[in-house]
Protein backbone atom coordinates (compact mmCIF):
# COMPACT_ATOMS: atom_id res chain seq x y z
CA UNK A 1 0.00 0.00 0.00
CA UNK A 2 2.77 2.59 0.62
CA UNK A 3 4.32 1.67 -2.76
CA UNK A 4 1.28 2.60 -4.38
CA UNK A 5 0.79 5.84 -2.89
CA UNK A 6 4.81 6.26 -3.34
CA UNK A 7 3.99 6.21 -7.14
CA UNK A 8 1.09 8.87 -6.92
CA UNK A 9 3.06 10.72 -5.25
CA UNK A 10 5.69 11.10 -7.19
CA UNK A 11 4.15 11.19 -10.54
CA UNK A 12 1.54 14.33 -9.61
CA UNK A 13 3.03 16.91 -11.64
CA UNK A 14 2.75 21.40 -11.06
CA UNK A 15 1.27 24.04 -12.49
CA UNK A 16 4.26 26.49 -12.66
CA UNK A 17 4.80 28.32 -9.43
CA UNK A 18 4.26 31.44 -8.68
CA UNK A 19 6.18 33.70 -5.94
CA UNK A 20 5.59 32.76 -2.71
CA UNK A 21 4.38 35.09 0.60
CA UNK A 22 5.69 34.46 4.25
CA UNK A 23 4.52 35.44 6.90
CA UNK A 24 6.18 35.79 10.52
CA UNK A 25 4.66 33.81 13.75
CA UNK A 26 3.99 37.02 15.60
CA UNK A 27 1.20 38.04 12.95
CA UNK A 28 -0.83 35.44 13.85
CA UNK A 29 -2.74 36.80 16.31
CA UNK A 30 -6.85 37.55 16.81
CA UNK A 31 -6.11 41.53 16.61
CA UNK A 32 -4.33 40.69 13.16
CA UNK A 33 -7.62 39.95 11.64
CA UNK A 34 -11.05 41.83 10.58
CA UNK A 35 -14.18 40.01 11.85
CA UNK A 36 -15.53 38.82 8.42
CA UNK A 37 -19.12 39.57 7.96
CA UNK A 38 -21.45 36.32 6.77
CA UNK A 39 -25.06 37.33 5.75
CA UNK A 40 -27.64 35.87 8.09
CA UNK A 41 -24.90 34.77 10.87
CA UNK A 42 -22.95 36.42 13.46
CA UNK A 43 -19.34 35.34 14.15
CA UNK A 44 -19.16 35.26 18.07
CA UNK A 45 -15.23 34.12 18.19
CA UNK A 46 -11.71 34.16 16.20
CA UNK A 47 -9.12 32.73 17.54
CA UNK A 48 -5.53 32.79 16.08
CA UNK A 49 -2.40 30.56 16.81
CA UNK A 50 1.28 30.10 15.40
CA UNK A 51 1.19 25.99 14.88
CA UNK A 52 4.69 24.66 13.88
CA UNK A 53 4.91 21.46 12.10
CA UNK A 54 1.08 21.58 11.75
CA UNK A 55 -0.18 17.69 11.53
CA UNK A 56 2.91 16.33 12.35
CA UNK A 57 4.38 17.61 8.64
CA UNK A 58 8.24 19.01 9.56
CA UNK A 59 8.46 22.60 8.23
CA UNK A 60 4.64 22.89 8.18
CA UNK A 61 4.39 25.90 9.99
CA UNK A 62 0.88 28.15 9.66
CA UNK A 63 -1.73 30.25 11.58
CA UNK A 64 -4.77 28.34 12.43
CA UNK A 65 -7.60 30.65 12.31
CA UNK A 66 -10.84 29.20 13.99
CA UNK A 67 -13.76 31.40 13.84
CA UNK A 68 -17.12 30.73 15.67
CA UNK A 69 -20.28 31.14 14.35
CA UNK A 70 -24.34 30.78 14.57
CA UNK A 71 -27.07 32.19 12.55
CA UNK A 72 -29.70 33.82 14.69
CA UNK A 73 -32.34 32.17 16.07
CA UNK A 74 -31.57 28.40 15.63
CA UNK A 75 -29.87 27.38 18.14
CA UNK A 76 -26.74 26.38 16.29
CA UNK A 77 -22.77 26.61 17.15
CA UNK A 78 -20.60 26.36 13.65
CA UNK A 79 -16.91 26.20 13.59
CA UNK A 80 -14.79 26.70 11.14
CA UNK A 81 -11.10 26.40 10.71
CA UNK A 82 -8.50 28.59 7.94
CA UNK A 83 -5.18 27.20 7.81
CA UNK A 84 -2.95 30.00 6.53
CA UNK A 85 1.24 28.68 6.00
CA UNK A 86 3.62 31.11 7.76
CA UNK A 87 6.57 29.98 4.92
CA UNK A 88 5.15 29.55 1.65
CA UNK A 89 1.69 30.58 0.60
CA UNK A 90 1.26 30.05 -3.06
CA UNK A 91 -2.05 32.71 -3.13
CA UNK A 92 -4.29 30.07 -3.87
CA UNK A 93 -6.82 29.13 -1.78
CA UNK A 94 -8.97 25.71 -1.28
CA UNK A 95 -12.18 24.55 0.40
CA UNK A 96 -12.29 21.56 1.89
CA UNK A 97 -14.67 18.77 2.24
CA UNK A 98 -15.89 16.03 4.48
CA UNK A 99 -17.45 12.28 4.02
CA UNK A 100 -20.38 10.86 5.30
CA UNK A 101 -21.87 12.52 7.74
CA UNK A 102 -18.74 14.72 8.53
CA UNK A 103 -18.99 18.20 7.19
CA UNK A 104 -14.93 18.05 7.02
CA UNK A 105 -11.86 16.31 7.19
CA UNK A 106 -9.38 18.26 9.52
CA UNK A 107 -6.16 15.80 8.94
CA UNK A 108 -6.38 16.84 4.81
CA UNK A 109 -5.62 20.14 5.92
CA UNK A 110 -1.93 18.97 6.85
CA UNK A 111 -1.39 18.16 3.48
CA UNK A 112 -2.97 20.74 1.57
CA UNK A 113 -1.56 23.40 4.03
CA UNK A 114 2.15 21.83 3.14
CA UNK A 115 1.32 22.56 -0.61
CA UNK A 116 1.25 26.00 -0.26
CA UNK A 117 -2.33 26.58 0.36
CA UNK A 118 -4.85 28.80 2.41
CA UNK A 119 -7.48 26.05 3.32
CA UNK A 120 -10.72 25.90 4.89
CA UNK A 121 -13.18 23.78 6.35
CA UNK A 122 -16.18 23.28 8.93
CA UNK A 123 -18.20 21.41 11.05
CA UNK A 124 -21.40 22.59 10.00
CA UNK A 125 -22.19 22.58 13.46
CA UNK A 126 -22.31 18.73 14.43
CA UNK A 127 -19.88 16.36 13.22
CA UNK A 128 -16.19 16.32 14.52
CA UNK A 129 -14.26 16.69 11.53
CA UNK A 130 -11.94 14.31 11.31
CA UNK A 131 -12.98 11.39 10.03
CA UNK A 132 -16.12 9.83 8.03
CA UNK A 133 -19.10 9.64 10.68
CA UNK A 134 -21.49 6.98 10.23
CA UNK A 135 -23.73 8.42 11.94
CA UNK A 136 -25.86 11.39 12.65
CA UNK A 137 -27.78 10.05 15.64
CA UNK A 138 -26.59 12.65 17.40
CA UNK A 139 -27.82 15.24 16.04
CA UNK A 140 -30.86 14.29 13.70
CA UNK A 141 -33.25 15.28 16.48
CA UNK A 142 -34.84 18.12 18.71
CA UNK A 143 -37.41 15.97 20.31
CA UNK A 144 -38.46 12.05 19.24
CA UNK A 145 -40.80 12.64 15.71
CA UNK A 146 -38.59 16.29 14.99
CA UNK A 147 -36.06 16.58 12.48
CA UNK A 148 -33.55 19.25 13.44
CA UNK A 149 -33.89 20.98 10.33
CA UNK A 150 -31.33 23.43 11.13
CA UNK A 151 -28.64 21.08 11.62
CA UNK A 152 -29.94 19.50 8.75
CA UNK A 153 -29.55 22.72 6.49
CA UNK A 154 -26.58 23.09 7.68
CA UNK A 155 -25.24 20.03 6.64
CA UNK A 156 -26.60 20.48 3.41
CA UNK A 157 -25.38 23.32 2.26
CA UNK A 158 -25.09 26.29 4.25
CA UNK A 159 -21.89 26.10 6.29
CA UNK A 160 -20.11 25.31 3.12
CA UNK A 161 -21.31 28.98 1.69
CA UNK A 162 -20.53 30.49 5.23
CA UNK A 163 -17.01 29.10 5.64
CA UNK A 164 -16.15 29.87 1.92
CA UNK A 165 -17.40 33.78 2.56
CA UNK A 166 -15.03 33.37 6.02
CA UNK A 167 -12.13 31.50 4.75
CA UNK A 168 -12.09 34.00 1.51
CA UNK A 169 -12.19 36.91 3.92
CA UNK A 170 -9.48 35.85 6.62
CA UNK A 171 -7.03 34.79 3.82
CA UNK A 172 -6.98 38.31 2.68
CA UNK A 173 -6.95 40.04 5.84
CA UNK A 174 -3.74 37.95 6.94
CA UNK A 175 -1.46 38.54 3.69
CA UNK A 176 -3.01 41.57 2.59
CA UNK A 177 -3.82 40.35 -0.59
CA UNK A 178 -6.79 38.01 -2.11
CA UNK A 179 -6.44 34.71 -3.59
CA UNK A 180 -5.76 34.58 -7.05
CA UNK A 181 -8.16 31.67 -7.14
CA UNK A 182 -10.10 29.69 -5.07
CA UNK A 183 -10.55 26.10 -6.13
CA UNK A 184 -13.20 23.56 -4.04
CA UNK A 185 -12.00 19.65 -2.89
CA UNK A 186 -13.16 17.25 -1.90
CA UNK A 187 -14.82 13.48 -2.30
CA UNK A 188 -18.00 11.53 -1.69
CA UNK A 189 -19.83 14.05 0.70
CA UNK A 190 -17.35 16.65 -0.46
CA UNK A 191 -18.28 15.55 -4.11
CA UNK A 192 -21.46 16.61 -3.24
CA UNK A 193 -20.49 19.73 -1.19
CA UNK A 194 -18.82 20.71 -4.61
CA UNK A 195 -21.87 20.00 -6.99
CA UNK A 196 -23.63 22.29 -3.99
CA UNK A 197 -21.19 25.13 -4.63
CA UNK A 198 -21.44 24.90 -8.18
CA UNK A 199 -25.47 25.40 -7.54
CA UNK A 200 -25.76 27.39 -5.23
CA UNK A 201 -23.09 29.61 -4.78
CA UNK A 202 -22.02 29.48 -8.19
CA UNK A 203 -19.39 32.68 -7.89
CA UNK A 204 -17.84 31.19 -4.82
CA UNK A 205 -15.14 29.19 -6.61
CA UNK A 206 -13.17 29.12 -9.96
CA UNK A 207 -12.78 25.41 -9.78
CA UNK A 208 -14.19 22.59 -8.03
CA UNK A 209 -13.29 19.17 -8.00
CA UNK A 210 -16.08 17.00 -6.96
CA UNK A 211 -15.01 13.45 -6.72
CA UNK A 212 -17.33 10.24 -6.26
CA UNK A 213 -20.35 13.14 -5.49
CA UNK A 214 -23.49 11.96 -2.81
CA UNK A 215 -25.20 14.06 -5.26
CA UNK A 216 -28.79 11.91 -5.34
CA UNK A 217 -28.96 11.25 -1.85
CA UNK A 218 -31.83 10.67 -1.15
CA UNK A 219 -31.76 7.98 -4.85
CA UNK A 220 -28.88 6.34 -3.34
CA UNK A 221 -28.89 6.03 0.16
CA UNK A 222 -31.81 4.02 0.33
CA UNK A 223 -30.35 2.44 -2.32
CA UNK A 224 -26.80 1.80 0.13
CA UNK A 225 -29.85 -0.20 2.41
CA UNK A 226 -30.73 -2.23 -0.05
CA UNK A 227 -28.87 -5.18 0.67
CA UNK A 228 -29.71 -5.18 4.22
CA UNK A 229 -33.43 -5.49 3.74
CA UNK A 230 -32.99 -7.74 1.10
CA UNK A 231 -31.26 -10.17 3.61
CA UNK A 232 -33.79 -9.75 6.24
CA UNK A 233 -36.59 -10.37 3.90
CA UNK A 234 -35.01 -13.19 1.73
CA UNK A 235 -33.85 -14.40 5.07
CA UNK A 236 -30.47 -15.29 4.74
CA UNK A 237 -27.36 -13.07 5.06
CA UNK A 238 -24.33 -14.56 3.15
CA UNK A 239 -21.03 -14.56 4.49
CA UNK A 240 -18.21 -12.40 3.34
CA UNK A 241 -16.78 -16.08 2.10
CA UNK A 242 -19.71 -16.65 0.12
CA UNK A 243 -19.32 -13.08 -1.62
CA UNK A 244 -16.04 -13.25 -2.46
CA UNK A 245 -17.01 -16.68 -4.21
CA UNK A 246 -19.49 -14.85 -6.26
CA UNK A 247 -16.74 -12.33 -7.09
CA UNK A 248 -14.08 -14.59 -7.79
CA UNK A 249 -16.67 -16.63 -10.23
CA UNK A 250 -17.59 -12.97 -12.09
CA UNK A 251 -13.98 -12.06 -12.57
CA UNK A 252 -13.52 -15.37 -14.46
CA UNK A 253 -16.48 -14.96 -16.25
CA UNK A 254 -16.20 -11.41 -17.01
CA UNK A 255 -12.41 -10.17 -16.58
CA UNK A 256 -11.74 -10.35 -20.29
CA UNK A 257 -14.71 -8.29 -21.92
CA UNK A 258 -12.91 -5.14 -22.86
CA UNK A 259 -9.87 -7.00 -24.22
CA UNK A 260 -7.63 -7.15 -21.67
CA UNK A 261 -7.44 -9.64 -18.56
CA UNK A 262 -6.31 -8.04 -15.68
CA UNK A 263 -8.68 -8.66 -12.68
CA UNK A 264 -10.63 -6.09 -13.10
CA UNK A 265 -14.52 -5.82 -14.60
CA UNK A 266 -14.05 -2.77 -17.23
CA UNK A 267 -17.42 -3.65 -19.06
CA UNK A 268 -19.92 -4.61 -16.01
CA UNK A 269 -22.96 -3.87 -18.59
CA UNK A 270 -21.91 -6.84 -20.65
CA UNK A 271 -21.19 -9.38 -17.87
CA UNK A 272 -24.47 -11.01 -18.17
CA UNK A 273 -23.13 -12.88 -15.69
CA UNK A 274 -25.74 -13.80 -12.33
CA UNK A 275 -25.43 -15.74 -9.09
CA UNK A 276 -28.03 -18.32 -9.97
CA UNK A 277 -25.15 -20.04 -12.01
CA UNK A 278 -23.20 -20.92 -9.05
CA UNK A 279 -26.19 -22.99 -7.09
CA UNK A 280 -24.31 -26.25 -6.29
CA UNK A 281 -21.19 -25.45 -6.90
CA UNK A 282 -18.38 -25.87 -4.15
CA UNK A 283 -16.32 -23.22 -2.36
CA UNK A 284 -14.12 -22.83 0.51
CA UNK A 285 -15.35 -20.90 4.02
CA UNK A 286 -11.85 -20.75 5.65
CA UNK A 287 -11.08 -24.25 6.48
CA UNK A 288 -14.68 -25.67 5.82
CA UNK A 289 -15.91 -26.61 2.23
CA UNK A 290 -19.49 -25.46 1.31
CA UNK A 291 -22.41 -25.56 -1.25
CA UNK A 292 -23.38 -22.48 -3.32
CA UNK A 293 -27.18 -22.33 -2.11
CA UNK A 294 -29.84 -20.71 -3.76
CA UNK A 295 -31.04 -18.32 -0.72
CA UNK A 296 -27.27 -17.12 -1.26
CA UNK A 297 -27.93 -16.26 -4.89
CA UNK A 298 -31.11 -14.68 -4.50
CA UNK A 299 -29.94 -11.90 -2.40
CA UNK A 300 -26.57 -11.61 -4.54
CA UNK A 301 -28.87 -10.64 -7.77
CA UNK A 302 -31.35 -8.92 -5.76
CA UNK A 303 -28.34 -6.83 -4.82
CA UNK A 304 -26.99 -6.50 -8.15
CA UNK A 305 -30.37 -5.55 -9.51
CA UNK A 306 -31.08 -2.87 -7.06
CA UNK A 307 -33.89 -1.23 -5.47
CA UNK A 308 -37.10 -2.55 -6.94
CA UNK A 309 -40.71 -1.58 -6.32
CA UNK A 310 -42.61 -4.48 -5.09
CA UNK A 311 -43.87 -5.00 -8.80
CA UNK A 312 -40.30 -4.78 -9.57
CA UNK A 313 -39.66 -1.44 -11.23
CA UNK A 314 -35.81 -0.29 -10.64
CA UNK A 315 -36.08 2.92 -8.35
CA UNK A 316 -32.50 2.70 -8.53
CA UNK A 317 -29.08 1.55 -9.39
CA UNK A 318 -27.56 -1.96 -8.04
CA UNK A 319 -23.64 -1.99 -6.85
CA UNK A 320 -22.08 -2.63 -10.17
CA UNK A 321 -20.25 -6.47 -10.80
CA UNK A 322 -17.08 -6.32 -9.45
CA UNK A 323 -17.91 -3.89 -6.97
CA UNK A 324 -17.41 -5.78 -3.19
CA UNK A 325 -20.51 -6.42 -1.32
CA UNK A 326 -18.40 -6.34 2.05
CA UNK A 327 -19.02 -2.32 2.31
CA UNK A 328 -22.81 -2.18 2.16
CA UNK A 329 -23.13 -5.80 3.36
CA UNK A 330 -20.52 -6.01 6.24
CA UNK A 331 -21.19 -9.68 7.68
CA UNK A 332 -19.51 -12.00 9.32
CA UNK A 333 -17.05 -14.13 8.12
CA UNK A 334 -17.56 -17.29 9.11
CA UNK A 335 -20.62 -17.67 11.63
CA UNK A 336 -23.75 -18.58 9.45
CA UNK A 337 -25.83 -17.83 12.24
CA UNK A 338 -25.00 -14.56 12.38
CA UNK A 339 -27.57 -11.81 11.64
CA UNK A 340 -27.15 -9.31 8.89
CA UNK A 341 -25.41 -5.82 9.99
CA UNK A 342 -26.65 -2.73 7.82
CA UNK A 343 -25.01 0.13 6.76
CA UNK A 344 -24.51 2.94 9.59
CA UNK A 345 -25.08 5.64 7.42
CA UNK A 346 -27.85 4.63 5.49
CA UNK A 347 -28.95 3.35 8.53
CA UNK A 348 -29.10 6.29 10.15
CA UNK A 349 -30.68 8.08 7.51
CA UNK A 350 -33.82 5.70 7.88
CA UNK A 351 -33.97 5.77 11.83
CA UNK A 352 -33.37 9.13 12.04
CA UNK A 353 -34.70 11.47 9.18
CA UNK A 354 -37.33 9.04 7.56
CA UNK A 355 -38.76 7.23 10.89
CA UNK A 356 -37.64 10.31 13.38
CA UNK A 357 -37.12 7.40 15.61
CA UNK A 358 -33.46 6.77 16.77
CA UNK A 359 -34.56 2.87 18.19
CA UNK A 360 -36.56 1.78 15.10
CA UNK A 361 -35.67 -1.50 14.21
CA UNK A 362 -34.86 -0.94 10.07
CA UNK A 363 -34.34 -4.91 10.38
CA UNK A 364 -37.81 -5.30 10.16
CA UNK A 365 -38.46 -2.90 7.23
CA UNK A 366 -40.48 -5.12 4.32
CA UNK A 367 -40.16 -4.51 0.23
CA UNK A 368 -43.39 -2.44 0.64
CA UNK A 369 -42.14 -0.65 2.99
CA UNK A 370 -38.73 0.47 1.66
CA UNK A 371 -40.57 1.41 -1.37
CA UNK A 372 -42.93 3.99 0.56
CA UNK A 373 -39.54 5.02 2.34
CA UNK A 374 -37.76 5.42 -0.67
CA UNK A 375 -40.52 8.06 -1.83
CA UNK A 376 -41.20 9.83 1.13
CA UNK A 377 -37.44 10.49 1.31
CA UNK A 378 -38.06 12.50 -2.03
CA UNK A 379 -40.82 14.25 -0.73
CA UNK A 380 -39.86 15.65 2.61
CA UNK A 381 -36.13 15.84 2.08
CA UNK A 382 -35.35 16.61 -1.97
CA UNK A 383 -34.93 20.54 -1.60
CA UNK A 384 -32.49 20.03 1.15
CA UNK A 385 -30.59 17.31 0.30
CA UNK A 386 -31.15 16.78 -3.27
CA UNK A 387 -28.14 18.57 -4.96
CA UNK A 388 -29.12 17.19 -8.33
CA UNK A 389 -30.42 20.28 -10.06
CA UNK A 390 -28.82 19.64 -13.57
CA UNK A 391 -28.74 23.41 -14.41
CA UNK A 392 -25.14 24.65 -14.34
CA UNK A 393 -25.34 27.60 -16.50
CA UNK A 394 -24.65 30.14 -13.74
CA UNK A 395 -21.91 28.50 -12.86
CA UNK A 396 -20.83 28.36 -16.52
CA UNK A 397 -21.51 32.48 -16.80
CA UNK A 398 -19.57 32.80 -13.94
CA UNK A 399 -16.38 30.98 -15.71
CA UNK A 400 -15.85 28.33 -13.30
CA UNK A 401 -14.68 24.64 -13.79
CA UNK A 402 -15.37 21.23 -12.50
CA UNK A 403 -13.83 17.73 -12.77
CA UNK A 404 -15.47 14.79 -11.72
CA UNK A 405 -14.14 11.94 -11.38
CA UNK A 406 -15.23 7.91 -10.13
CA UNK A 407 -14.74 4.18 -9.62
CA UNK A 408 -16.82 1.99 -11.59
CA UNK A 409 -16.37 -0.44 -8.57
CA UNK A 410 -17.38 2.05 -6.03
CA UNK A 411 -18.95 0.06 -3.46
CA UNK A 412 -20.90 3.14 -1.78
CA UNK A 413 -22.04 5.69 -4.23
CA UNK A 414 -23.41 4.37 -7.71
CA UNK A 415 -21.37 5.52 -10.69
CA UNK A 416 -24.62 5.12 -12.88
CA UNK A 417 -25.89 7.41 -11.09
CA UNK A 418 -22.94 10.54 -11.43
CA UNK A 419 -23.25 9.69 -14.78
CA UNK A 420 -26.98 9.90 -15.06
CA UNK A 421 -26.71 13.58 -13.40
CA UNK A 422 -24.39 14.15 -16.08
CA UNK A 423 -26.61 13.47 -18.66
CA UNK A 424 -29.45 15.16 -17.31
CA UNK A 425 -26.49 18.74 -17.50
CA UNK A 426 -25.86 17.71 -21.26
CA UNK A 427 -29.62 17.66 -21.61
CA UNK A 428 -29.74 21.75 -20.56
CA UNK A 429 -26.79 22.72 -21.61
CA UNK A 430 -25.50 20.66 -24.30
CA UNK A 431 -21.92 22.35 -24.41
CA UNK A 432 -21.31 21.33 -20.74
CA UNK A 433 -18.12 19.77 -21.57
CA UNK A 434 -16.64 23.44 -22.13
CA UNK A 435 -16.86 23.59 -18.30
CA UNK A 436 -17.50 20.42 -17.08
CA UNK A 437 -16.03 16.92 -17.45
CA UNK A 438 -16.22 13.04 -15.98
CA UNK A 439 -13.86 10.57 -15.59
CA UNK A 440 -13.85 6.80 -14.66
CA UNK A 441 -11.36 4.68 -13.39
CA UNK A 442 -12.61 0.52 -13.72
CA UNK A 443 -12.05 -1.49 -10.88
CA UNK A 444 -11.24 1.36 -7.78
CA UNK A 445 -13.61 1.82 -5.14
CA UNK A 446 -14.82 4.81 -3.32
CA UNK A 447 -12.31 7.81 -3.72
CA UNK A 448 -9.73 5.53 -3.27
CA UNK A 449 -9.01 1.52 -3.06
CA UNK A 450 -9.37 -1.32 -5.51
CA UNK A 451 -6.65 -2.27 -8.06
CA UNK A 452 -7.35 0.46 -10.37
CA UNK A 453 -5.68 3.35 -11.07
CA UNK A 454 -6.06 6.73 -9.92
CA UNK A 455 -5.75 10.51 -11.02
CA UNK A 456 -2.08 11.62 -10.05
CA UNK A 457 -2.78 15.33 -9.70
CA UNK A 458 -6.62 16.46 -10.41
CA UNK A 459 -6.28 19.58 -8.51
CA UNK A 460 -3.27 20.43 -10.24
CA UNK A 461 -5.29 19.48 -13.91
CA UNK A 462 -8.42 21.27 -12.44
CA UNK A 463 -5.87 24.42 -12.41
CA UNK A 464 -4.64 24.55 -14.94
CA UNK A 465 -8.13 24.30 -17.14
CA UNK A 466 -8.87 27.26 -15.26
CA UNK A 467 -5.72 29.41 -14.84
CA UNK A 468 -4.44 27.90 -18.76
CA UNK A 469 -7.35 27.28 -20.79
CA UNK A 470 -5.85 23.53 -20.42
CA UNK A 471 -8.75 21.35 -20.63
CA UNK A 472 -8.51 17.87 -19.49
CA UNK A 473 -9.20 15.29 -22.43
CA UNK A 474 -8.31 12.74 -19.97
CA UNK A 475 -6.77 12.44 -16.74
CA UNK A 476 -3.17 11.60 -15.68
CA UNK A 477 -3.72 8.23 -13.42
CA UNK A 478 -1.48 5.94 -11.84
CA UNK A 479 -1.76 2.65 -9.65
CA UNK A 480 0.97 0.38 -7.90
CA UNK A 481 -0.91 -2.92 -8.85
CA UNK A 482 0.74 -3.98 -12.27
CA UNK A 483 -0.98 -6.40 -14.97
CA UNK A 484 1.47 -9.45 -15.07
CA UNK A 485 4.64 -10.53 -14.19
CA UNK A 486 6.24 -9.11 -17.40
CA UNK A 487 5.15 -5.46 -17.37
CA UNK A 488 7.85 -2.68 -17.92
CA UNK A 489 6.20 -0.41 -16.00
CA UNK A 490 8.11 0.21 -13.09
CA UNK A 491 8.53 3.22 -10.73
CA UNK A 492 11.65 2.96 -8.71
CA UNK A 493 11.74 -0.51 -9.09
CA UNK A 494 8.05 -1.43 -8.28
CA UNK A 495 6.05 -2.73 -10.82
CA UNK A 496 3.24 -0.07 -11.63
CA UNK A 497 0.62 0.96 -14.05
CA UNK A 498 -0.60 3.96 -16.04
CA UNK A 499 -3.73 5.21 -17.73
CA UNK A 500 -4.98 8.20 -19.20
CA UNK A 501 -8.64 8.32 -18.10
CA UNK A 502 -10.65 9.18 -20.84
CA UNK A 503 -13.34 12.42 -20.47
CA UNK A 504 -17.05 10.58 -20.64
CA UNK A 505 -18.45 9.16 -22.33
CA UNK A 506 -15.23 7.93 -24.01
CA UNK A 507 -13.69 4.74 -22.67
CA UNK A 508 -10.15 3.11 -22.76
CA UNK A 509 -9.57 1.06 -24.92
CA UNK A 510 -6.48 -1.75 -25.83
CA UNK A 511 -5.30 -1.50 -29.28
CA UNK A 512 -4.56 -5.25 -29.02
CA UNK A 513 -0.72 -4.91 -28.72
CA UNK A 514 1.68 -3.16 -26.57
CA UNK A 515 2.23 -3.05 -22.54
CA UNK A 516 -1.24 -3.14 -21.46
CA UNK A 517 0.28 -1.66 -18.21
CA UNK A 518 1.29 1.99 -20.01
CA UNK A 519 -0.73 4.73 -21.09
CA UNK A 520 0.17 4.59 -24.92
CA UNK A 521 -1.25 1.02 -25.29
CA UNK A 522 -4.78 2.46 -24.74
CA UNK A 523 -7.10 4.88 -27.18
CA UNK A 524 -10.57 6.73 -26.28
CA UNK A 525 -13.22 5.36 -27.91
CA UNK A 526 -16.43 7.00 -28.10
CA UNK A 527 -19.77 5.67 -29.01
CA UNK A 528 -19.20 3.33 -25.78
CA UNK A 529 -23.30 3.11 -24.87
CA UNK A 530 -22.42 4.87 -21.90
CA UNK A 531 -25.18 7.51 -23.06
CA UNK A 532 -28.18 4.46 -23.61
CA UNK A 533 -30.68 4.13 -21.93
CA UNK A 534 -32.99 1.42 -20.19
CA UNK A 535 -37.55 1.53 -20.30
CA UNK A 536 -36.77 2.64 -16.94
CA UNK A 537 -35.13 5.33 -17.73
CA UNK A 538 -31.60 4.38 -16.30
CA UNK A 539 -28.23 4.23 -18.18
CA UNK A 540 -27.44 0.78 -19.00
CA UNK A 541 -24.02 1.34 -18.34
CA UNK A 542 -22.95 -0.67 -21.60
CA UNK A 543 -19.32 0.78 -21.28
CA UNK A 544 -17.77 -1.44 -24.32
CA UNK A 545 -20.89 -2.09 -26.63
Amino acid sequence: MLARYAILAGLAGAITAAPTISKSSASCSSSTFRIPSVYGANITSLTATATPNYMSIPGNDVCLVTILLTHPGTGDNVTNWVVLPLNNWNGIFQGVGGGGYSAGFSLSLGPISASGYAAVLTDSGHTPAVTAATTADSWALVSPGNVNQYNLLNFARRSYHDMTVIGKNVTASFYGTAPKYSYWNGCSTGGRQGLVEAQFYPTDYDGILADAPAVQWNDFTPAQQWPYTVENNEGYAPLQCEFDFVNAALIEACDGLDGVTDGIISAPALCSFEATSLIGKAYTCGTDKKTFCAKAATVVDKIWSGPMTTDGKPLWFGITKGTNFSSLAPNSAYNASAPAIPFGISDSWYRGFLEKNLTFDTSKVTYAQFQDLFLQGHMEYDSTMGSASPDLREFKKAGGKMITWQGLADNYINPQGTMLYYQRVLAIDPDAADYYRQFYSPGVGHCAGGIGVQPVDAIGQLRAWVENGTAPDSLKAASAYPIGSNSSATVNGTMARFLNLCAYPAVNKYNGKGDPALAASYTCANGTGYESFSSAGFPTFNSYK
